[in-house]
């Protein structure tokens, strides 16, 4: 996607940049692609530069869905776009989101409509591990430039899914305590590996044969990647953060559907909690607990939340109807509206680039016909690196998506 590289200023709206207090009647300078100034009226605009009219609407940076499966679990294509899970084998920590997305399924359009401009893609949660992750704008035609950070996480599932899917084929794990006793030898076989290679290169040996899993593995184990742990029940949370005691490896718990009932425990630890989805029913027993209440209740203890959609479990769009109705229930606006910007652009590691309106950040933000936690606004246009590439037409009461 090329940036723009003449000067664009967005004026007159209401400005919400995340980090710092709203402005009314703000402006935005935009220069290359990135912020080169924010504040109010006494911003001066360049003779010359593109005015964008932003009267009357609310301005705001680009949406983060944390956790999705968007471009890997196509909507209304059935088997031939789920590329979800690769089951054949309980570990698979070699495989790679980033393999398997088409940027050109229907909810990268949706999610742009909703103001998500930025999303993470997970493998599913069949196995006990999964495979690595994928940070990445909403907008392009490939993935590689689409791209904010890639690997963003290693994908790990405890619970009932694991459970299942491999008990269904009669092989381990079929019980709780298989799975974590899958997840604990993987990781011990990625430690030796390092070790093996790490001693090899410092007496001059011949470095140990290539083992995918591992070498996928040892980013985690050293720090650089975080570990993003799919669990529901309290009782399976527990078992996440003695793995995150023995191994040493930054935890994120995505779903958290009983993270409530351990707040303390992970507030006092700084474990974050992507929590959802929340638009859902009680469809198995690990959510029996779900509810709007849970967000507002971990932010009050202190935990850093983020909400998901989990699309296609809910429609990528209604990411900020999950928030609305998480403040209706008890959610601070303000931290509803952190859990969608700032808190997951940290999470996954892109914070340097989005999820707040910040000089020398991308460009990338929603104009918004008034606050976005009112479910009868929504995007008049969004903005990737400062380029419009969606506007909600009044009169023929469509959106209108610029090429790729």
């Amino acid at each position: 996607m090329s940036l723009v590289s003449e000067v664009t200023a967005v004026v007159g709206g209401h400005v919400v940049p995340i980090e710092g207090d709203p402005i009314a009647q703000g402006t935005l300078l935009i220069e290359g692609g990135r912020i080169t100034a924010i504040g109010g009226g006494d911003v001066p605009v360049p003779e010359g530069a593109e005015r964008i009219d932003a009267a009357g609407l609310w301005v705001l940076p680009g949406l983060i869905d944390a956790h999705t499966h968007v471009g890997i679990a196509e909507e209304g294509i059935g088997w031939a776009g789920d590329d979800t899970n690769e089951t054949t084998e309980a570990v698979t920590a070699q495989v790679r989101a980033i393999d398997a997305i088409n940027p050109f399924d229907q909810a990268f359009a949706d999610a742009v409509a909703g103001g998500v401009l930025a999303i993470n893609v997970n493998p599913g949660s069949a196995n006990p591990i999964g495979g690595q992750t994928v940070a990445m704008r909403t907008w392009g035609r490939t993935v590689d430039e689409m791209a904010l950070r890639h690997p963003s996480g290693m994908k790990s599932a405890l619970g009932e899914n694991p459970k299942r899917f491999h008990g269904e084929q009669k092989r381990m794990p079929n019980t709780r305590l298989g799975t974590a006793a899958v997840i604990r030898r993987s990781l011990w076989a990625a430690r030796d590996y390092w070790a093996r290679g790490e001693r090899a290169s410092q007496e001059g040996d011949p470095v140990p044969d290539r083992d995918l899993v591992s070498e996928a593995l040892v980013p985690v184990l050293l720090g650089e990647l975080p570990w993003r742990q799919h669990v529901h029940r309290a009782d399976d949370i527990a078992t996440a953060l003695r793995l995150a005691d023995e191994f040493g490896y930054r935890l994120v718990i995505d779903h958290g559907t009983e993270a409530h009932l351990v707040a303390d425990l992970l507030a006092r630890r700084e474990v974050p909690v992507i929590i959802g989805p929340l638009l859902v029913s009680r469809t198995k027993v690990e959510v029996a607990n779900r509810s709007f209440d849970n967000p507002g209740i971990l932010d009050r203890a202190g935990v850093t939340i983020a909400l998901m959609t989990d699309h296609p479990v809910v429609p990528i769009e209604h990411l900020v109807t999950q928030a609305a109705l998480s403040v209706r229930a008890g959610l601070d606006p303000t931290a509803a509206l952190r859990a969608m910007t700032i808190n997951p652009a940290r999470i996954l590691g892109i914070d340097d680039r989005v999820g707040s309106l910040e000089v020398g950040k991308d460009a990338d933000f929603c104009l918004w016909s008034g606050d976005p936690l009112d479910l009868t606004q929504r995007v008049r246009a969004a903005y990737l690196g400062g380029r419009e590439i969606y506007h909600w037409d009044q009169e023929r009461r469509e959106g209108v998506y610029a090429s790729r």
